[in-house]
């Protein structure tokens, strides 16, 4: 069905979506690549939840969309490395997402282009999205938005672990710090409106469990299969963009030949390609893309492309637990990486660096990697949200730290008054 009004219909869609206890709202914001299957998914209701606190959360899911085989969405939560890995998380977490949270929509609407499809419910279902006028009255207060750390903090420990790598216990470590503010009363429709039109990004979404919310603008794509096809694509390396035209190519040019922004980009790369090859035809692996740069509103990004035939002996939810967490948010080699986050970072990351997305009927799936995300917890009143970059020994502190405030910027200027 044509819909003339789609970014009306679309805000409708969101209010209608948030409504219901659970709903996920995948929003490519019009980007388009060779593996984008929909412009915008609403998933609504559920039918079904998986929320397990198994020692074996990736089986459960595993069994989950074996008995169903039908469309689910789901969030992956960074604490599930402890289940990859023998790691530990000893860190305060003011939030509490599910470590793995999925559930079969009772409604489930495409969009693509203009043209809108119901895959799960009736036809009717679009009347009563346009007829959708339902507004919550809520008593919004100002936000007021703290470090977990300060300046000096951030600063002393990213000398430490740049300690840690002429150790040669690592090469590469990504450090994050989280923001977050208590008795904070929002509109998560509202914030997550202006957060996507503050920076339009292709894997952003609206996930919400009842009166948890993650309110995402990510970039980033963690990992997707088409047919028999893996697709991983990390992003390392980030540079402001300027207003003026001259000065905005000329930072994309020195991006793209920026030699420590490559080092920090091939690490991953290579992490990326040597996790791949656990669910790998062999031979398959291969690096489509290296050192690509792309374009978003404040920012350019670099983003490299990594792929493989996925061994049709291996179920892919195990392809999946063997990619997580990806290596953009922790670093090389992985293992010793996790470990060194958890020992100097301050707050338990959570659904922070983790994933959500969709699985297909047929196998197919699409998760992005949580960052430049709100995550919220209405009952609570707390808001957080983290941001961080790739350590290595060649990073300089203060700038580190300046990369984290420019990720930061379109969130703390959304959360403004």
């Amino acid at each position: 069905m044509r819909v003339p009004d789609l970014p009306s219909f679309k805000q409708k869609a969101l209010k209608w979506a948030a409504a219901a206890e659970v709903c996920c709202v995948l929003d490519s914001n019009d980007y388009k690549d060779q593996y984008s299957k929909f412009d915008l998914l609403l998933a609504v209701g559920s039918k079904e939840e998986l929320n397990t606190n198994s020692a074996h959360k990736f089986n459960d899911l595993k069994a989950f969309y074996d008995q169903q085989k039908t469309w689910m969405f789901g969030l992956l939560n960074y604490e599930l490395k402890n289940e990859v890995e023998q790691l530990e998380s000893a860190n305060p977490d003011s939030l509490n997402f599910p470590e793995l949270f999925f559930f079969i929509p009772k409604y489930l609407l495409v969009i693509k282009g203009d043209q809108v499809e119901v895959l799960i419910g009736g036809i009717e279902v679009i009347d009563t999205i346009d007829q959708f006028n339902y507004e919550v009255a809520i008593d919004k207060t100002t936000i007021h938005i703290q470090n977990r750390i300060s300046t000096e903090v951030y600063l002393k420990t990213v000398e430490t672990l740049q300690q840690h790598i002429a150790r040669g216990d690592i090469y590469e470590v990504n450090f994050c710090q989280e923001f977050f503010a208590e008795h904070a009363v929002i509109d998560p429709i509202e914030i997550y409106t202006q957060l996507c039109k503050l920076s339009p990004t292709p894997f952003a979404g609206f996930f919400k469990i009842k009166d948890q919310y993650i309110l995402s603008a990510s970039p980033e794509r963690y990992l997707c299969k088409r047919g028999n096809k893996l697709i991983s694509q990390p992003i390392k390396g980030t540079a402001k963009r300027s207003a003026d035209q001259t000065t905005d190519l000329q930072i994309k040019a020195a991006l793209r030949l920026n030699a420590k922004e490559q080092a920090e980009n091939v690490m991953i790369v290579d992490l990326v390609r040597n996790d791949l090859t656990k669910a790998a035809v062999n031979g398959s692996v291969k690096v489509e893309e290296l050192f690509g740069i792309y374009g978003f509103p404040q920012v350019y990004q670099m983003i490299s492309t990594i792929s493989c035939t996925i061994n049709p002996e291996i179920h892919f939810i195990d392809a999946i637990r063997h990619t997580f967490p990806m290596g953009s948010m922790t670093g090389a080699p992985k293992v010793k990486a996790m470990q060194l986050i958890e020992a100097y970072e301050f707050s338990k990351r959570g659904a922070y660096s983790g994933a959500f997305g969709y699985i297909t009927p047929e196998a197919d799936f699409d998760f992005n990697v949580i960052i430049r995300s709100i995550l919220y917890d209405a009952a609570k009143e707390y808001l957080s949200f983290q941001v961080g970059g790739a350590i290595t020994y060649a990073a300089d502190a203060n700038a580190e730290y300046e990369e984290c405030m420019l990720k930061a910027s379109a969130i703390i200027q959304t959360l403004k008054p």
